[in-house]
């Protein structure tokens, strides 16, 4: 890095500590709601052509994203301590030391890459078993499953190395990257999904249609592309952080301090994940042999569109965690507490749209993702009834975030486990099955699961007691 560069890297770090806070918020947010509406659309993208393909398709398409979630929580273990310590040594400028959380981040990450992968390749038929997938589906979820386990290998380093480039306030490599990803997801799926050759005329195939097994195909081929780029990006160096092999390690101090700290996050996210894919059992008991895959697959579209209020949310809690991890290492304890309130405020307008948008839309968004009018007379009402939790959702991602930046992963893994444990799972198989109101009988608890976290993570992020978490 050239002293030019050093100095421009220095001016920026410093504004997160003393530009205008909802100035450098906003600044923070924007690169990361880009990263994750890129992120989004491949798996939007993967459930479109899911649905122009069969219900079978999309229900296999939406147990492959409950499962690729559980790998990304897994990594959580590792991410949300290197987020949280590399942002107090950026704050407290102590960049070195930053750079070996760095690696042992990336070694951490690289073992249980390889364990991810052999162990969700092995037990992909039970995933599909739990969710009564039986036949056709069946074959085609066990297939899904097996080729993207691959896939998480690589997603589980790039992963990784986003949550410390986030911790340093570098938004943008991340964004670039999930972009590149996100083009080559959209290519290489499309093309493997209809093949290229006979449709247009040119007499024989050269490339043959493989149906669904084309869309994972190109998605864990996008995978592998975002880690390559990730690696030879930090191999050259992004700021302060570049990879040292010296100092890729598995046992020592700074490797138990991430650990230490990621171990509530992946209780947190265990706890969320088990209850989803409860939840999601729970979905699939709706169903009845007039209905086949129906219920599952409304469940599956709106679900997937719905992803799209997380983009803001999580764009603003990271940009809030990054701010409050810099301003607690630099001795900034107000500063941190204003963070998430900034951040909160600023999200809270892209919440009210989509509200707006997702309530009046719902019918145009049903018959977009799917060609199937059974999918839409079941998911359109239960969408809008959905439409109305987005601000509470956003309070629950924001203040959970600037909670973790803080290090403290505690509160939001008990928070996490009365809503989804104690509400959203009693009273969706409540709703849903015992008094059977179908879909939206179920999506009734997940609604009152947002709303429960909403309140009470909201109630101990403003009482500001966190500001004093040791990490």
């Amino acid at each position: 890095m050239t002293e030019h560069d050093a100095e421009a890297a220095n001016l920026r770090e410093s504004d997160i500590l003393t530009g205008p806070l909802p100035r450098v918020i906003f600044v923070l947010a924007l690169p990361v709601l880009l990263e994750n509406f890129l992120g989004f659309l491949v798996g939007f993208y993967d459930v479109f052509l899911a649905g122009k393909l069969s219900e079978h398709a999309t229900k296999a398409i939406g147990v492959a994203s409950y499962v690729g979630w559980l790998a990304s929580l897994i990594f959580g273990l590792v991410g949300a301590g290197t987020t949280a310590l590399v942002s107090r040594h950026y704050g407290a400028r102590k960049f070195a030391d930053a750079n070996r959380f760095l690696n042992r981040s990336l070694a951490l990450s690289t073992v249980m890459g390889v364990g991810i992968a052999i162990l969700f390749w092995l037990i992909a038929p039970l995933f599909a078993r739990l969710v009564n997938m039986r036949g056709e589906a069946y074959e085609i979820a066990v297939r899904y499953l097996r080729y993207d386990a691959f896939g998480h290998f690589f997603l589980g380093f790039t992963y990784i190395a986003a949550s410390a480039l986030r911790g340093s306030g570098n938004m943008r490599l991340p964004m670039y990257v999930l972009g590149f990803m996100n083009l080559v997801n959209i290519i290489v799926s499309a093309i493997l999904v209809f093949g290229i050759g006979t449709n247009v005329g040119l007499g024989s195939e050269w490339i043959a249609s493989r149906g669904v097994d084309g869309i994972v195909m190109g998605t864990v081929a996008a995978k592998i592309c975002g880690a390559s780029i990730m690696l030879i990006c930090l191999l050259r160096g992004s700021g302060h952080l570049k990879i040292d092999f010296s100092e890729f390690r598995l046992r020592d101090e700074l490797v138990a301090r991430i650990l230490r700290i990621g171990r509530l996050a992946l209780l947190d996210g265990s706890i969320v994940w088990v209850g989803q894919f409860l939840f999601l059992m729970i979905i699939s008991q709706l169903e009845s042999s007039d209905t086949e895959s129906t219920v599952f697959a409304a469940h599956v579209v709106g679900i997937n569109v719905e992803a799209i209020s997380f983009l803001p949310a999580f764009a603003w809690g990271i940009a809030a965690s990054t701010a409050i991890g810099q301003s607690l290492g630099a001795g900034l304890p107000d500063r941190a507490l204003q963070a998430g309130k900034t951040a909160l405020k600023q999200c809270s307008i892209f919440m009210l749209f989509l509200t707006f948008v997702f309530f009046f839309g719902a019918e145009t968004i049903y018959q977009f993702m799917s060609d199937q009018p059974r999918v839409h007379e079941v998911g359109v009402p239960a969408f809008r009834l959905l439409a109305l939790f987005q601000l509470p959702l956003a309070m629950s991602i924001i203040f959970s975030n600037s909670l973790r930046g803080a290090g403290d992963t505690r509160h939001p893994m008990i928070f996490s486990f009365i809503g989804v444990i104690l509400v959203r799972l009693p009273l969706a198989y409540l709703g849903g099955v015992v008094l059977d109101g179908g879909l939206i009988g179920a999506w009734v608890g997940m609604c009152a699961d947002v709303l429960v976290k909403a309140i009470l993570v909201s109630v101990y992020y403003l009482r500001g007691k966190w500001v004093e978490t040791s990490v």
